[in-house]
């Protein structure tokens, strides 16, 4: 594995006021991460930031409430991550869970519809809703919005998306990250904003006398809101731990709705002690495989069926799906690695790689896996369809580089060569027509190098340092499963040490199981690394990167190393 730089997190405050039975280790670690003290960890509902805080809240709650009070027609249009599927899930349900009576949804398919609002997905609609209703998309909807308003359909946008140039003309509109807005966390992701907006909505009828029998429970719903949270990839800032934590218990004490707990099954996890971890590697990319293969709407239907038999049933096809796009996915990766190898590739600073016979809805993750390669933004295209000039592409980014406001830079340089584009800091989509894809690779590569210098081109190994060997316990990783949630922003604890190999096996065909003897003394410890045996056998000694993670096998728990990085050392 290549080498390179190492970087130890520093706690610029001791942590202090922490109960005795909080493990050291795990002070100083939230510590590493700004919470210094107890209180940051305390995720309970209550200090949730006020639905009151969003802009547009009163207006969408305004419409929103009318349309139930007068039993309208309501469309939740949703997007085709896990996200969206969420989303949809959460809106569907909460609304229905407020006493609306005609509730359904659409989601577009990638491939016919093209992403978010459309004019085609309006055009799609039959019969004709009173309202539409999105979730995470509709900020980029100018079109679409106008579409859905010329039929004489209200449109109410919830999104978490950065704005472009042009807002929509909505009726309504929340969203955390429009210019102006004051909400004091702005990562909140689409499936976060929808519930939200339901917990406005219940906080006015409430104020209207709508519920002398008593409240609807939205909680219910917060098991969906912690999946979409993490899956996407937001950061875990305080707000997003509060839901993200309330849904986790909620998994764990056997109350998750039947799709999740399906999902959960058919990935072979373990409900009672599910982590933000499976959320994301386990159960959201079976959702997503629907939406970048198939048709997002099976995903929606596993979340919202109330029936454990259907859901296995929809959870079983979305397993066979999600086996098919990784299988996709490694024949992409490999060829994507070719590509770089070729001398075109080899001082590119942004990577910009087109296969005519790649699949439009997995080069996000092709773009993914590249980047944590080479540490370098990375975007990759596919044709976005059989009978189209397109080409359509997706984004990863490294830290430093804004990978929206870069796409923005281009957009304003060479006007018309984009097509169209979104996303974040970190990800992003864009069109544009097969015939400029060189020149948009150079441009993409001059904008790069003008916003990137050797030192963010450096790839880091981020670690909280070292631990006494007298601390690999089982209990203390069984402390630190739990005591996250840890996810995008507020990431997993890694430790670093340097260690002795004493034995090794290949598991699998890309996998490696070892015995490490730490430096310092003690036992032999258990340490696993996934997809990085090429063939090569582990160097005798070596500094490691790695989580203390708990290994469930057959009801029975043990500690492991779950290594992250390793390189040889003399």
């Amino acid at each position: 594995m290549t080498a390179r730089a190492w970087r130890q997190r520093t706690v610029a405050t001791a942590p202090s006021g922490w109960p005795a039975h909080v493990h050291p280790v795990i002070q100083r670690i939230y510590a590493a991460r700004g919470v210094c003290t107890p209180d940051g960890a305390e995720h309970r509902l209550a200090r949730m930031l006020s639905p009151n805080l969003l802009g547009g809240m009163d207006r969408a709650v305004a419409l929103l409430m009318r349309a139930i009070a007068e039993d309208k027609r309501i469309v939740i249009a949703g997007d085709y991550d896990c996200d969206g599927a969420t989303g949809t899930a959460v809106a569907e349900r909460g609304l229905r869970l407020l006493g609306a009576r005609h509730v359904s949804h659409v989601v577009p398919n990638r491939f016919v519809h093209g992403y978010g609002l459309s004019e085609a997905l309006v055009a799609s609609l039959d019969p004709t809703p009173d309202i539409i209703v999105t979730v995470d998309n509709g900020v980029a909807s100018v079109a679409g919005v106008a579409a859905a308003r010329a039929r004489g359909i209200a449109v109410v946008i919830t999104d978490h998306h950065l704005p472009g140039d042009t807002l929509p003309d909505a009726d309504a509109m929340v969203n955390p990250n429009l210019a102006g807005d004051g909400f004091p966390s702005k990562a909140l992701a689409g499936v976060g904003v929808m519930f939200y907006l339901l917990l406005g909505i219940r906080a006015s009828m409430r104020d209207a006398g709508h519920f002398p029998n008593g409240e609807p429970d939205l909680s219910t719903l917060l098991d969906l809101v912690a999946l979409g949270t993490v899956a996407d990839l937001v950061p875990l800032d305080f707000n997003n731990r509060v839901l993200v934590d309330a849904g986790l218990k909620r998994m764990r004490a056997g109350k998750a709705c039947a799709g999740i707990t399906a999902l959960v099954e058919a990935s072979g996890r373990s409900l009672a002690t599910v982590g933000a971890t499976d959320l994301a590697f386990a159960i959201g990319p079976r959702l997503n495989a629907a939406g970048r293969l198939e048709d997002m709407s099976l995903g929606v239907a596993c979340l919202l069926t109330d029936d454990p038999g259907v859901a296995r049933r929809y959870a079983e096809q979305l397993s066979a799906i999600n086996q098919e796009r990784r299988e996709m996915q490694a024949g992409m990766v490999d060829e994507a690695e070719t590509m770089v190898a070729r001398a075109a590739h080899v001082d590119a600073v942004g990577v910009a790689l087109f296969d005519p016979g790649w699949h439009a809805g997995i080069v996000g993750l092709v773009a993914s896996k590249l980047k944590e390669k080479l540490h370098r933004p990375v975007l990759a295209f596919a044709p976005a369809g059989d009978d189209t000039n397109e080409l359509r592409g997706s984004a990863r980014s490294i830290p430093g580089f804004h990978i929206r406001d870069a796409l923005a830079e281009i957009d304003a340089k060479h006007p018309g060569l984009i097509l169209r584009f979104g996303g974040h800091a970190m990800a992003a989509g864009l069109s544009l027509q097969a015939a400029d894809f060189g020149r948009f690779a150079a441009a993409f590569d001059a904008t790069a190098r003008a916003h990137l210098d050797d030192e963010r081109l450096q790839a880091l190994v981020h670690t909280d340092g070292e631990l006494d060997y007298r601390d690999h316990t089982l209990d203390l990783a069984k402390q630190l499963r739990h005591a996250g949630p840890w996810g995008q922003g507020f990431p997993p604890p890694i430790f670093e040490a340097r260690v002795e190999c004493a034995s090794w096996k290949p598991m699998g065909s890309r996998h490696l199981r070892l015995q490490l003897r730490h430096e310092q003394g003690g036992a032999p410890l258990d340490a696993v690394m996934f997809n990085c045996y090429d063939g090569t056998p582990p160097p005798p000694r070596m500094r490691v990167a790695y989580e203390l993670s708990v290994n469930d096998w057959q009801g029975r728990e043990s500690l492991r190393l779950l290594l992250t990085h390793m390189e040889a050392i003399g």
